[in-house]
């Protein structure tokens, strides 16, 4: 069943996005101490649980996130993953109507189906961003509407879908993610961003902080001050502790320290979303639970890169890497490769806090006993009694492999926090004082 953008222009209508007041908030968690005790949890689903189409679809994208060459290299994957999920809620909340839209509305009759909706604009979204993935995506789009009973409702959820996600499609259209990347230049004086060994290559997505948010008034909103001076106490400290504890070949960094910093290695919004799923399915959510939960996540998720992609290039400061070897060490090198960006602030710990805070006013509970997996460890979980348990952790790793200051990660919570806040506060509202989604 196939759908023009131009047809679903007639039959929508936007829903203009407003503005409200920026909001001032306490950072979820200040990084953790390295010697917080271990706990139990119960373990993370398995992927062949069965699911509905918004967990069935996020399923699906990050599998295409986690194949080489099938996301493109200057576009940031948090950008997928906010319009497949806006798209999806929008459809469903079309047939729904227990929330305000997103952006998109269609008119839609009441018993129009929402799983039909919700698959049809998942494939829509998909099949658009990843052409070349056209024939999984059809095969999982008919193994979806195979669940759902034929009939006139199917077909008005599908219709419902396509039309959302055209729609949306079409208003990300000219946002600027596909715009040229701009080509950075490094500073000479102490404190500036240089290229990093091994590559020495390109800093990435140099163009990101010009991108339309999706809820921010701007990329700069909750700038974070600039990164502490190089003679403060706070750097010296700062940079005497990923020195120790960062380092190949540190003597100081425990097996557990090693062990977190390789588990929280991989791209930071799919440790999220799959902790999302698990916290989703443990409380049995529904369809328009889920599809307002992902939205949520995926957009903070989004517009939290747009901010930190604009403090690292308004800030452009220096990577351990660069100032351990000007200053004290010319042959030091961290655990893990060094990421192409600056360093202030850190985005683990940006898209974590952002995460936590999302989670925990989703669910009213910051607590939640969960296990995660990790595709850098095979076989390996790690376990958490609360949403800013997992998020300290996975800010922490990122000193245990040598990529970050601690300043930057402090500053990174606060960044997660205030966008994630700022999104909570203005998007995907209940229609209703205290009704439940």
């Amino acid at each position: 069943m196939s759908f023009s953008a131009t047809g679903a222009w007639r039959m929508f209508r936007v829903i203009p996005v407003a503005i409200v007041a920026s909001v001032t908030v306490a950072v979820t968690g200040v990084v953790a101490r390295a010697d917080a005790p271990p706990t139990t949890a119960i373990a993370a689903p398995t992927a062949a649980t069965a699911v509905d189409p918004v967990l069935q679809w996020n399923r699906v994208l990050l599998g295409i996130l986690g194949t080489p060459g099938a996301q493109p290299a200057t576009v940031h994957a948090t950008r997928s993953l906010a319009i497949l999920h806006a798209a999806i809620y929008d459809a469903v909340d079309s047939i729904e109507r227990t929330s305000k839209p997103y952006l998109v509305s269609i008119k839609s009759p009441r018993r129009a189906n929402p799983d039909a909706a919700a698959a049809a604009a998942g494939y829509t979204v998909l099949s658009n961003l990843y052409p070349s993935q056209q024939e999984t995506l059809a095969a999982e789009f008919a193994s979806v509407l195979a669940q759902v009973p034929n009939g006139y409702h199917k077909f008005e959820g599908v219709r419902v879908g396509e039309g959302v996600a055209n729609a949306l499609l079409a208003l990300r259209a000219d946002d600027g993610a596909t715009n040229a990347q701009p080509v950075f230049t490094p500073g000479t004086k102490p404190g500036d961003y240089q290229l990093t060994p091994p590559a020495f290559a390109q800093p990435a997505f140099t163009q990101w902080p010009m991108v339309r948010p999706f809820a921010l008034r701007s990329a700069s909103q909750f700038r974070p001050a600039p990164q502490p001076a190089l003679t403060s106490k706070a750097y010296t400290s700062a940079l005497a502790e990923v020195q120790s504890l960062g380092a190949i070949n540190s003597t100081t960094r425990t097996t557990d320290q090693t062990q977190i910093a390789q588990f929280w290695n991989p791209p930071i919004w799919i440790a999220w979303n799959n902790i999302a799923e698990t916290a989703a399915l443990a409380h049995h959510n529904s369809l328009m639970q889920n599809a307002r939960l992902f939205a949520l996540l995926n957009v903070s998720f989004a517009d939290s890169a747009i901010a930190f992609y604009d403090a690292k290039y308004t800030y452009h400061f220096w990577r351990p890497v660069t100032a351990i070897r000007a200053d004290a060490d010319p042959n030091w090198t961290p655990l893990a490769p060094t990421a192409q960006d600056p360093s202030y602030p850190g985005a683990h710990a940006v898209i974590s806090a952002a995460a936590a805070n999302v989670l925990g006013s989703f669910f009213g509970s910051d607590g939640f006993h969960f296990a995660a997996q990790s595709t850098a460890l095979p076989g390996v979980e790690r376990s958490f009694p609360s949403f800013s348990a997992a998020a300290n952790e996975a800010s922490l790793s990122r000193i245990y492999a040598g990529q970050h200051f601690r300043t930057d990660e402090v500053a990174g919570q606060q960044l997660g926090s205030q966008v994630s806040t700022y999104v909570l506060h203005k998007l995907l509202l209940p229609t209703r004082p205290n009704q439940s989604t």
